[in-house]
C-alpha cells in the first residue's frame, strides 16, 4: 500500500480541463469545416485564414508562426453572372480560456523522507518534553511529600520531647517531694532515737547511781559483819564485842572459792590479776538464787567465766555455824 501510494504521489497529475480543451478543439474544427464548405463554389475565392490556439495544461514555449504562402492568383475566366452570395458570417472569436492553476510541485522521495524524519523528530521532541515535564512534576510532588513528612516528623519529635520534658519535670518534683518526706522522716527518727538514747542514758545513769549506792551500802554492811565476826559467844579467839558472830567465819571465803573455782573455764592468758566482785544471794539451804556482777575486772571474758562457774555451782557451802550467809560479795581473781 505504501509503494502504491508513493507511486500515485510521484505520478504527474493529469492536466486539468483536458476534456474541455478537446471539446473546444472539436468545435473549432467543426466551425472551420463549415466555413470551408460554404466557401467551396465554382468561383474560387480567397479563403480567409483561420487560426486556433490549443492550450496545453503544461506551460510550453509557443513555436514560431509559419509563414503563409499565398498561391498565385489564377486568371479568372470571364465572369458569369451569378446570384449574389452573401459572405459567410465571420467565425466567432476564440473562447478565451482561463489559464489553469500551476500544478503542485512534484514531491520527491528525499523530501518525503526528510519531512517524515522532521515530523518524527518533532514528535519525539514533544514526547521527550512531555516525559521531562511529567518527571519534573513527579519530582516536585515527591519533594513536597518529603517536606510534608519532614514537617510532620519534626512536629511529632517536638511533641515527644515536650512530653518527655514534662515527665522528667514531674519525676523531679516527685523525687524532690519524696526526698523531703524522707528527710523529715529521718529527722523525726533521729530525734526519736536521740530522745530514746538520752532516756536510756539517763535511766542507765540513774540505775548505775542506784547500784553504786546499793553496793556502797552492801560493802558497809559486809564490813560491819566482818568486823563483828568475833563476839562474846563466839569462838575462843574472837575479838568482837557482840554476843555472837553475825557474819561468815574467816574460813568461809576459802570454802566458797574451793566450791566455785573448779567450775571456772578460762583458757586465756591475761596480764595482771584483775578481780571480779560478784554478789551471790542464796536460800537458807544454800541454793543459789541469783548472782550479779558488782565490779567488773575489766576483762569481759573473765567476768563471764566467773558468772558461768557460779551458775554451774548451783549451791553455796554452809558456814561453820551451819548457816549460809546471804547476800555475800565474793571476789574472784585468775591467779588466786
Amino acid at each position: 500500500m505504501q509503494a502504491t501510494h508513493d507511486t500515485l504521489v510521484l505520478t504527474p497529475p493529469k492536466p486539468p480541463g483536458m476534456l474541455r480543451a478537446l471539446l473546444l478543439a472539436l468545435v473549432a474544427h467543426a466551425l472551420l469545416l463549415a466555413a470551408l464548405t460554404w466557401g467551396v463554389h465554382w468561383k474560387q475565392t480567397e479563403s480567409p485564414a483561420v487560426e486556433a490556439e490549443i492550450w496545453s495544461s503544461v506551460t510550453q514555449q509557443a513555436a514560431p508562426r509559419e509563414a503563409v504562402v499565398t498561391p498565385p492568383t489564377p486568371v479568372p475566366p470571364p465572369p458569369v453572372p451569378q446570384p449574389k452570395v452573401e459572405p459567410p458570417p465571420p467565425p466567432p472569436p476564440p473562447v478565451q480560456q482561463v489559464a489553469p492553476p500551476p500544478p503542485a510541485p512534484v514531491v520527491r522521495d528525499a523530501d518525503i523522507a526528510l519531512e517524515r524524519e522532521k515530523k518524527k523528530r518533532e514528535q519525539e521532541k514533544q514526547r521527550q518534553q512531555e516525559l521531562l515535564e511529567q518527571q519534573q512534576e513527579k519530582l516536585r510532588e515527591k519533594q513536597l511529600q518529603e517536606k510534608r513528612e519532614q514537617a510532620q516528623k519534626a512536629a511529632a519529635d517536638k511533641k515527644k520531647l515536650e512530653q518527655k520534658a514534662r515527665e522528667l519535670e514531674a519525676q523531679r518534683e516527685a523525687q524532690a517531694e519524696a526526698d523531703a518526706k524522707r528527710k523529715q522522716a529521718d529527722a523525726a527518727e533521729a530525734k526519736k532515737k536521740a530522745e530514746a538514747a538520752q532516756a536510756q542514758a539517763q535511766a542507765q545513769a540513774q540505775k548505775a547511781q542506784q547500784q553504786k549506792a546499793a553496793e556502797a551500802a552492801m560493802r558497809a554492811e559486809n564490813l560491819k559483819r566482818l568486823q563483828g565476826m568475833a563476839g562474846a559467844s563466839g569462838a575462843a579467839d574472837a575479838t568482837g564485842s557482840a554476843l555472837k558472830s553475825s557474819g561468815p567465819s574467816s574460813s568461809y571465803a576459802g570454802r566458797v572459792s574451793a566450791r566455785v573455782k573448779p567450775n571456772i573455764v578460762f583458757p586465756d592468758d591475761i596480764a595482771g590479776n584483775p578481780t571480779a566482785d560478784v554478789e551471790v544471794r542464796s536460800s537458807p539451804d544454800g541454793t543459789i538464787i541469783s548472782r550479779r556482777l558488782v565490779k567488773s575486772s575489766g576483762v569481759k571474758s573473765w567476768d563471764d567465766a566467773v558468772l558461768k562457774a557460779i551458775d554451774k555451782t548451783e549451791t553455796m557451802p554452809r558456814d561453820t555455824d551451819g548457816r549460809v550467809p546471804s547476800p555475800l560479795i565474793i571476789g574472784f581473781s585468775p591467779k588466786n
